[in-house]
């Protein structure tokens, strides 16, 4: 039995778990159950991220004496800056780590639900409302067009998803301001990342454009996982 039968019996059973509750949309509803679970699994990890964010926001003096002392050298002084970090067990990228794991579910979902191979298989039958879980925007626009049953559907997600996208653009641009903490996220603490902050905000609104472009089921895993992000970093980066 391949690593996909396991996964779509899985999600079968969690189907048959809610489908008195939410009949023909059940099993868009065990995606999203399927994605709170690995969220919790993936928690322990995000708290210690934020841990490590706060340790890294601790360094930022002794960092700062570093810029000043090294500021005609930055190979040095990149040098310098990771050597402050292992002597402190800081790892300037320890916030990665919770979304890499992420990956393999979402990659499963989508693969699962694009058709290949067949894998999907009576899975690519279900809807959620009026959308087939294996289909995406473009078809529900080929199909009645934006406002026909399916393409409703994708619009409720992508309104969930703008919003989403703007609290956690407006929370991190206000934190990044004021928030040393939020600061050392930005990667201002390792040169040559600095840019990685200046953009950061905004890339909570591409998940719009993972919403439009893979299957509806992969969707529902993108925006269950961006909103519990946003709840989950409100909460622990207070």
């Amino acid at each position: 039995m391949s690593v996909f039968s396991v996964f779509a019996h899985l999600v079968e059973r969690l189907a048959d778990l809610l489908a008195p509750l939410c009949h023909a949309s059940a099993t868009a509803a065990a995606i999203v159950l399927f994605t709170a679970l690995v969220r919790l699994l993936v928690h322990p990890l995000s708290r210690a991220a934020a841990r490590g964010q706060r340790a890294r926001a601790a360094l930022q003096p002794r960092i700062a004496e570093l810029r000043r002392r090294h500021a005609k050298d930055p190979e040095r002084l990149r040098q310098a800056v990771l050597e402050l970090h292992t002597e402190e067990k800081v790892s300037p990228l320890s916030g990665i780590l919770p979304g890499l794991l992420q990956l393999p579910a979402f990659f499963l979902l989508y693969h699962l639900f694009s058709g290949a191979g067949g894998a999907g298989g009576e899975l690519l039958a279900h809807r959620l409302f009026a959308a087939p879980l294996g289909g995406r925007w473009a078809d529900a626009l080929a199909g009645d067009g934006p406002f026909g049953g399916a393409g409703l559907v994708y619009l409720g997600l992508f309104a969930l998803v703008a919003a989403v996208a703007t609290f956690t653009y407006l929370r991190t641009r206000r934190q990044m301001a004021q928030n040393p903490v939020m600061a050392a996220a930005g990667g201002e603490e390792v040169p040559g990342l600095g840019a990685v902050g200046k953009v950061m905000p905004f890339l909570s609104f591409l998940t719009l454009v993972t919403v439009a472009v893979v299957p509806l089921a992969a969707a529902l895993y993108v925006v269950t996982s961006t909103t519990w992000s946003a709840v989950e970093r409100a909460a622990l980066y207070r």
